[in-house]
């Protein structure tokens, strides 16, 4: 099955970069395109795209809104991949919060935003690990720390979330433990059930907030 894409960005030619881009990829499917984000949930609901390119700033709803959105109306929601032009950007943290799965600058690299798209579907690893250490530096949340400790995580479970934390799949751990890839697969499961987050990128925004990792 292709992965099958919803654009959404206000700006046409971005659009028209990304639809010709990704068009051209063995595999990937351009499903829709949309010019705000108050389009998204119903284009969600009748396409059902595996993932969604989102600008992080439109007009009438923002990026983090409308991932919240999709998020609250679909039980089965698509990975959403925010774009932005800027990496370092307040905007780009809130939307991770909010349950985007990753980042995309808009200046990337045709091949770069084609393993993006590969990557965040696939759903193995972090997106630009560096980039979320950058991004979570000196944020703090009570929050995330009360998470961090009704979870109760096993030992093995702490070295997991520290890998993940760097970026690694889980193949890439299974290496560095020393473990068979379902054993790790497994373990990731229970670190985001008892985080009670949706994916990797939000137990990982858990662990930098709560202060159990450290970026650097």
């Amino acid at each position: 099955m292709p992965i099958t894409v919803l654009l959404v960005d206000d700006e046409p030619l971005v659009r028209a970069g990304m639809r010709a881009v990704l068009a051209a990829q063995p595999g990937i499917e351009v499903v829709g395109e949309a010019a705000d984000g108050a389009s998204v949930v119903p284009l969600v609901r009748r396409l059902r795209p595996r993932v969604v390119l989102m600008d992080v700033r439109m007009p009438l709803l923002d990026g983090i809104e409308a991932t919240r959105a999709v998020l609250r109306a679909d039980p089965a929601p698509p990975k959403i991949l925010v774009i932005t032009t800027f990496e370092n950007d307040d905007y780009v943290y809130e939307a991770l919060r909010a349950g985007a799965d990753g980042f995309l600058l808009k200046r990337a690299r045709p091949e770069e935003v084609v393993n993006a798209v590969r990557l965040v579907a696939d759903g193995d690893s972090l997106l630009f690990p560096a980039a979320v250490r950058a991004l979570a530096a000196g944020r703090s949340s009570s929050a995330a720390r009360e998470a961090l400790e009704r979870a109760v995580l096993t030992e093995r479970e702490r070295q997991v979330l520290r890998l993940m934390a760097r970026g690694m799949s889980n193949a890439e751990m299974a290496g560095e433990l020393v473990l068979g890839t379902e054993t790790v697969k497994t373990h990731v499961s229970s670190v985001l059930a008892k985080l009670g987050a949706r994916d990797r990128t939000q137990a990982v925004i858990t662990a930098y907030e709560s202060g159990f990792v450290v970026p650097g």
